[in-house]
């Protein structure tokens, strides 16, 4: 019996004439079960009534009738990596409350999974939440939940209060293990439901998660950030940080395995920091060690990396490993020691440019791609070109470049000399320009070599063709079928094309 099988056992014994569990996540499968038995006998009374017929269409009813599903969902992901993991989360629940995922925000259901780390972020919800609002007055039946980050802002919750009364229910990052307790309320009390917690040190485990992929998977093993980056509202809104057990994470990966998940990527705001925070600490080196121990598993992949918490143990981990992909994702931010201090960064560029080498030096064939800020508050032209050397010297094989947002209520948001649009534009372009030729020196150096691939999919524009990925994380396309989805195969690499590769099946 695989953990999916035990976790819907598990749901079904919960008896619903008993009090709600006080323990998790049985107090989860309680209201899981709860919530499908409401969900269920609103559909029923649906159907005797014709609305469902009306609202669903023959083909659809009877389809929903046969499989016994109660209605649809959308969770819609904004944001890092660590939010698409927590909506694998959040699809699985609807999914046992008796949902199935629809296409598209068409559906009875509609979830959006925040993300506030730029302000614009916060106004795409808004916009997107509009055209929500005008189709609920169609469908006045369907709900809509928003969760996230975004909801950890007290003024953001105040405006939903106020300007957006159709939203049904409104939660944060702290207790999204809570969807299906809130659910049953909202169908029960009928009305807006808020539940955000201000920070928690709960980490609920064994819940049902949908994966995207069967082959490959990310795993959760921390939660939070201590670090305060002077630009960054992550450490308000996500809490401080707290470490899942090694025995959790490598019970989940072994799940995982013997489920046939080959490549995991391991998720924390800094996953450097792991394990300081447990009863025992445990280094992310050791971690690491732990996880390459286990059968099944052919890639490790992990991010995001802190520089100041990057160790020489993991350095030598990351050299001797047979697993852990040559690929890190390595932010500088800027390259001046002055602006990293005004950032809160806690290293310099010395120092930056000295482990960089380090790394390579232990890992030759290593991708190094980083994120870059461009027009930080105080930002002159000397700071910037103190940056391009960084570029320059490094050679990242790529970079995320962005142009400075000021982010209201973190304390770069209030600092004196913003720099000017038209003097950041003009930065952010010759930075732009000159990571690109330094990523193509560095990149193609596979060209003409064999490589391992895991394949991802069939092409999206051309279907006599797969992609999928080096251990480096650089795209390869080549001829094949559907069946070596999930794969690691060996591929010629042919042509370089600045960005991915066209390679060719050896047999």
């Amino acid at each position: 019996m695989n953990n999916d099988e035990e976790i819907r056992k598990k749901i079904d014994s919960m008896d619903l004439s008993a009090p709600p569990p006080e323990n998790e996540p049985e107090r989860q499968y309680y209201f899981i079960k709860a919530a499908r038995k409401l969900l269920k006998e609103k559909f029923e009374a649906d159907v005797a009534s014709g609305k469902a017929l009306e609202r669903y269409g023959k083909e659809r009813l009877d389809e929903m009738l046969t499989k016994e599903f109660f209605g649809t969902c959308c969770v819609v992901t904004f944001g890092c990596q660590m939010n698409a993991r927590d909506s694998e989360k959040l699809t699985a629940i609807l999914e046992q409350i008796g949902y199935q995922e629809a296409e598209d925000e068409n559906a009875d259901f509609v979830l959006y999974n925040t993300c506030t780390v730029r302000e614009n972020a916060n106004l795409k919800v808004y916009g997107r939440l509009g055209q929500l609002g005008a189709r609920k007055k169609k469908h006045p039946e369907m709900l809509i939940g928003l969760c996230g980050c975004m909801m950890q802002e007290p003024e953001v919750v105040q405006k939903l209060k106020t300007s957006y009364r159709f939203v049904d229910l409104i939660f944060g990052t702290h207790n999204i293990f809570q969807l299906a307790e809130l659910i049953t309320r909202r169908f029960l009390e009928k009305k807006m439901l808020v539940e955000v917690w201000e920070g928690t040190d709960k980490i609920v485990e064994n819940l049902p998660v949908d994966r995207k992929y069967a082959f490959k998977s990310g795993v959760n093993i921390m939660f939070g950030c201590n670090n305060f980056c002077s630009y960054c509202i992550v450490p308000y809104v996500r809490g401080r940080e707290r470490s899942r057990s090694p025995e959790e994470i490598i019970n989940e990966i072994k799940r995982l395995a013997d489920d046939g998940v080959v490549e995991i990527m391991l998720l924390g705001q800094n996953v450097n920091s792991y394990g300081k925070t447990l009863a025992e600490p445990i280094s992310f080196a050791e971690l690491l060690r732990r996880v390459e121990e286990i059968p099944g598993i052919e890639r490790i992949r992990f991010m995001t990396s802190h520089p100041k918490d990057l160790s020489d143990e993991l350095i030598q981990v990351m050299k001797e490993s047979k697993k852990v992909c040559p690929h890190l994702h390595l932010p500088l931010q800027s390259g001046s020691s002055r602006i990293l201090k005004a950032m809160n960064r806690k290293y310099t560029k010395e120092q930056y440019l000295e482990l960089a080498a380090k790394i390579r030096q232990a890992v030759p064939d290593i991708s190094l791609t980083t994120d870059i800020i461009v027009g930080f508050p105080g930002e002159t032209e000397e700071d910037f070109l103190e940056t391009m050397d960084v570029v320059e010297k490094v050679q990242f094989d790529s970079a995320f470049t962005f142009i400075y947002s000021k982010r209201t209520g973190t304390p770069a948001a209030a600092m004196e000399n913003q720099v000017p649009e038209d003097v950041v534009k003009d930065r952010f372009d010759r930075l732009l320009k000159l990571v690109q030729e330094t990523g193509a020196k560095v990149s193609g150096r596979e060209l003409g070599t064999v490589q391992k691939v895991l394949v991802e999919e069939i092409n999206s524009h051309d279907s006599h063709l797969v992609t999928g990925r080096l251990g480096n994380n650089t795209v390869v396309h080549f001829p094949g079928d559907a069946s070596l989805i999930g794969k690691i195969v060996d591929v010629h690499m042919d042509e370089f094309k600045g960005f991915y590769y066209m390679g060719t099946k050896v047999r």
